[in-house]
């Protein structure tokens, strides 16, 4: 659905975003995404936790859109989190209510990079089945504090009708020497998992993003390419394309769970509702090889 926001369409005054997280990943992609597109932007240099900061961001740089890249994930990994927990809560979940409020009063409308880290495989939804999980549906992950608060603001956002949130899962870049990277991560693990997720190919999902911006949809979203990809996979697609001499070894998940802190979240999400809006979008495996493995590759895949 849309929002009436004071910003947009591009036939009424050019685009302006407002971005935050210019120190991460996706937010620094996003600017790189705006200037290649020739879209105006700024960095918010506020605060999430600080709504003076914000508000003066908003008066300052008076935007058609804002987007929030920002948010504590926990480095090097949610673990973090579990030890952080008041640190995790004020960003992730009182800033970024406070700066959906702050649009909402301005009439504007919030991308907000989400997690589908949210839910995992049930009786209703076994892995291997196809039957993924949808936007409507109540998330029953809470096992990693990080995805505790990430369902928490997801609850409350929704009563928000000027926002737009997208659930990233396990996002992968084109770059593979980013240590956010979930196929870095994983060729650089001792031992992986190798169960069938979920995941977001930033290079085709961040242009849909801001395509998103420009019809000025709103509600929940599962930023995913269509279908599932197991771990095993992705390393094989890495061996054929990258690395004839990679090797790798698994692990089960109870082994997994004596190295981690918090359980992880394991899922598929349905992303018909995204597919059906951009026909265009890949499925996860096709968007692998288009958008990171051929764009890398190294070896002649026979």
């Amino acid at each position: 659905m849309g929002f009436e926001s004071n910003g947009s369409s591009a036939s009424e005054k050019p685009l302006k975003f407002l971005i935050y997280g210019r120190t991460g990943w996706i937010g620094g992609l996003l600017g790189k995404l705006c200037e290649a597109q020739g879209i105006e932007f700024v960095y918010g240099s506020g605060r999430l936790e600080n709504r003076t900061s914000l508000e003066s961001d908003l008066a300052s740089v008076r935007p058609t859109h804002v987007f929030n890249a920002a948010g504590v994930t926990g480095r090097p990994n949610v673990d973090w989190c579990e030890s952080h927990k008041v640190e995790t809560i004020r960003t992730n979940v009182v800033g970024t209510l406070t700066l959906a409020d702050l649009c909402r009063e301005k009439g504007l409308i919030l991308i907000n990079y989400a997690t589908g880290c949210i839910f995992e495989y049930d009786q209703d939804h076994p892995f291997g089945s196809g039957i993924g999980f949808k936007e409507e549906d109540e998330p029953n992950f809470i096992g990693s504090f990080y995805s505790k608060t990430k369902a928490m603001v997801e609850d409350l956002l929704k009563n928000y009708e000027n926002v737009c949130t997208l659930r990233v899962r396990m996002p992968i870049s084109s770059d593979l020497s980013n240590p956010r990277n979930f196929i870095t991560k994983i060729t650089r693990y001792e031992k992986v998992v190798n169960i069938p997720n979920s995941m977001t190919i930033l290079d085709e999902l961040l242009p849909i993003s801001i395509k998103m911006a420009k019809r000025n949809l709103t509600g929940i979203w599962n930023f995913t390419n269509p279908g599932v990809v197991s771990h095993n996979e992705i390393l094989e697609m890495y061996k054929d394309y990258i690395d004839p001499n990679f090797t790798w070894k698994n692990f089960t998940l109870e082994e997994q769970a004596k190295v981690i802190v918090a359980p992880r979240s394991n899922n598929e999400l349905d992303a018909t509702k995204l597919k059906q809006e951009f026909p265009e979008l890949l499925s996860i495996k096709e968007s692998l090889i288009q958008y990171v493995f051929k764009p890398n590759q190294k070896n002649p895949v026979v």
